[in-house]
């Protein structure tokens, strides 16, 4: 399988936002942006334990609504700032439908899109 057929993604993210990257299936295979997902956070909670439960919730669900851009990974990028990238390479590890999935991750700072395209390009051609 050439690399323009394979599914390759790649994802900006930091702990509020993410950006999707993938091939344009009509578009010669060429990379785009396939999606923005944020991450609203928590809000304030009255106990410590309730605040921890609650954010781990949100940041399952942030995974989620990112994993729905990208159907049948074969390679993924994740770069972003702080450790959430690793914890995103995790769940799609732990997550049966990317468990073959091959991840790799950077740490860079915020980027346009357009830089982003060409950053994930760059990485896999």
């Amino acid at each position: 399988m050439s690399d323009k057929n394979k599914k390759q993604f790649g994802v900006w993210m930091d702990s509020q936002h993410a950006t999707i990257v993938g091939r344009d299936a009509n578009d010669n295979g060429e990379f785009t942006i396939l999606g923005h997902v944020k991450n609203s956070g928590a809000g304030s909670n009255s106990s410590e334990k309730s605040a921890n439960n609650h954010e781990i919730s949100l940041t399952q669900k942030f995974f989620k609504e990112i994993a729905i851009l990208m159907p049948n990974i074969d390679n993924i990028h994740v770069t972003g700032t702080g450790q959430i990238q690793e914890e995103f390479i995790n769940f799609l590890a732990e997550t049966a439908q990317y468990k073959n999935a091959v991840a790799d991750e950077s740490t860079s700072n915020k980027m346009s899109d357009e830089h982003l395209v060409t950053f994930i390009d760059n990485h896999f051609n």
